[in-house]
């Protein structure tokens, strides 16, 4: 990245800064009170030369009470400019991380499809972090170390300007090694950060996927997936250290023959002027003094670079076109009646479609079952009805109403899905199932779990509706967390219900209870069932069978059956084996 695009960055950045411009005030106001006390210090060494040569009574007064100021001035300045500079950077760091967070909730779908969750994870958590290197520690270094220089400098012009042009004769050495650690910086920057993308990634995934790992005996697998992408952060880290490492003492090393040079030309009578022996300890101390925040005024390149490498990322996000939402009809509840009018779909251009041309008629409160082999479509479909994906053809609409003219919360309100990825949060189980409506009613939520059939479990547990559940649900049997979720999407009642395999954990009992719970849940709701066992859905008023993407068959499970169609086949080869595993 070029400098004008680092500064156009920085400049974004700093817009985080600006509601917080009184604590910013506040923090250069102490770090002025800071360098002006700092610089003092030479000032106090020149007095001190002259004052051994002259000793007098008020001399021995005057300086021990200028050191004690200069030293109590220098504390409030460095309280002043740190504590003040720190609420900027909270500030900014909370600001800047829910307003990526609140991004992510806008995001298309397609955008979580390219991208893994503990990359995500690790934008809004060490991405965000790194960022208060550029916005805050680099400015309270160039700030506090930048007004001392400037102090310091201007005292040296004061007491002899001929020597103070030797000493900053090696300014463009020094600014040439910082722009070579600057470039080396934000390359290093960028692979360290999604090298902590990659550790965080493989982590989440053996952490949450624990059983699978090890009924695979995979730990050893997982191990070495995780020592790699620690091993290349660990290089990459000492990677930054070394150019760090290097940078410093290089410059340092410029600043002592800076120095050196310094101290045998002042010894010239004719530059030395009419320098007095104080003058000259107090020249020598500030040009000394010099080194150390022009040392940490080099380093902060790092840290900027750091910063701006994690900023570029996370704008990324923020500058990402959220989902788009061109409706603008809010239609109230709606009835039902779903059309799928010439749909087609694929995922990325250029590919082949996923949907060709399906057409389809649900009528409201009618159950339309789904079935086909795997990969055949039918989530698909189902999906672009709540707009995870917008169709690339064709047309879907509901009462009549083409629902890319509709809100997406509107639409979404009218929408209650029950998947197979059953998605629980670590909180109780009465606010999962009233998950979004935290005004329920205790009422309301007893009446949805009692509909669902998890009443009976609910009672036995320690707390009951008040127990937590665990991340996703992990304290809860497969079957218990499925019936959870249905009774989430009961609670909801919308007017559209889809059951994309909702009944496929549950044992058989569980699944006779659902089954119960569906054929009332499912009155006046129009309702899409998306199944494998097709014993789940003989009772559907239509039954659709997709094939490759395209409708092959619709009708009623009898009707189907008769046909000695598609449908019939499946039908044919799930009983037999049911049979045969039976015998």
């Amino acid at each position: 990245m070029n400098d004008t695009s680092s500064w156009t960055l920085y400049k974004r950045l700093m817009k985080y800064v600006r509601p917080h411009w009184k604590d910013f005030v506040v923090a250069a106001i102490g770090y002025g009170i800071y360098a002006a006390s700092s610089t003092a210090f030479a000032k106090v060494m020149e007095y001190l030369t002259n004052g051994i040569q002259n000793p007098d009574a008020q001399f021995r007064q005057f300086l021990p009470m200028l050191v004690v100021l200069m030293f109590a001035c220098r504390g409030v300045g460095t309280f002043l400019g740190g504590f003040f500079m720190q609420r900027v950077a909270r500030n900014v760091v909370h600001a800047l991380r829910i307003d990526v967070f609140r991004q992510m909730l806008r995001l298309p779908g397609r955008f979580y499809d390219q991208h893994s969750g503990g990359h995500l994870l690790s934008r809004v958590t060490y991405h965000v972090e790194q960022v208060t290197g550029a916005v805050t520690k680099a400015v309270t270094v160039i700030m506090q170390e930048g007004f001392y220089v400037i102090g310091l400098t201007c005292y040296l012009f004061w007491t002899n300007w001929k020597l103070t042009l030797v000493f900053i004769a090696v300014t463009p050495l020094i600014a040439g090694v910082v722009a070579y650690a600057s470039r080396r910086f934000r390359k290093l920057a960028r692979r360290i950060q999604r090298s902590v993308g990659d550790v965080t990634h493989v982590a989440s995934e053996s952490i949450t996927g624990y059983r699978v790992v090890r009924t695979h005996g995979a730990e050893e697998f997982e191990y070495e997936r995780f020592r790699r992408a620690s091993e290349y952060n660990r290089v990459q880290s000492l990677k930054e250290s070394l150019t760090k490492s290097v940078s410093a003492p290089v410059i340092q090393t410029l600043m002592a023959l800076s120095l050196a040079l310094l101290v045998w030309l002042a010894l010239a009578p004719d530059i030395m002027g009419g320098m007095n022996a104080g003058e000259f300890i107090g020249f020598i101390t500030a040009a000394s003094l010099m080194a150390k925040p022009i040392k940490s005024l080099t380093e902060i390149s790092g840290m900027i670079q750091k910063g701006l490498s994690a900023v570029q990322e996370l704008f990324a996000i923020t500058d990402h076109p959220p989902e788009p939402d061109p409706g603008h009809i809010d239609p109230g509840r709606v009835r039902g009646e779903v059309t799928f009018d010439q749909v087609r779909f694929t995922y990325n251009k250029g590919d082949s479609d996923v949907l060709h041309g399906v057409s389809l008629e649900a009528r409201a409160g009618e159950m339309v079952a789904m079935v086909g082999r795997s990969g055949s479509g039918k989530t698909t479909l189902v999906s672009l009805l709540t707009r995870f994906y917008d169709p690339t053809g064709g047309r879907i609409l509901i009462d009549g109403q083409d629902i890319m003219t509709l809100e997406l919360k509107a639409l979404r309100r009218q929408v209650a899905l029950v998947s197979q990825q059953v998605v629980l949060f670590n909180t109780t189980i009465a606010n999962n199932i009233a998950y979004g409506q935290p005004e329920a009613t205790r009422e309301d939520v007893i009446a949805a779990a009692r509909a669902a059939y998890v009443d009976e479990f609910i009672e036995r547990l320690p707390d009951g509706y008040d127990t937590l559940i665990g991340d996703n649900g992990v304290m809860l049997s497969g079957g218990q967390r499925q019936r959870l979720a249905i009774a989430r999407a009961i609670f909801k009642d919308a007017p559209i219900l889809i059951l994309d395999e909702a009944t496929s954990a549950l044992d058989t009992e569980s699944e006779r209870y659902i089954q119960k719970a569906l054929e009332d849940v499912c009155k006046g709701r129009t309702t899409f069932v998306i199944a494998h066992r097709l014993s789940t859905i003989e009772r559907a008023d239509r039954i659709v069978v997709m094939d490759n993407g395209h409708l092959v068959e619709s009708g009623s499970h009898d009707e189907l059956l008769a046909r000695e169609g598609a449908y019939a086949a499946l039908h044919r080869i799930q009983f037999s084996d049911t049979a045969g595993t039976a015998t």
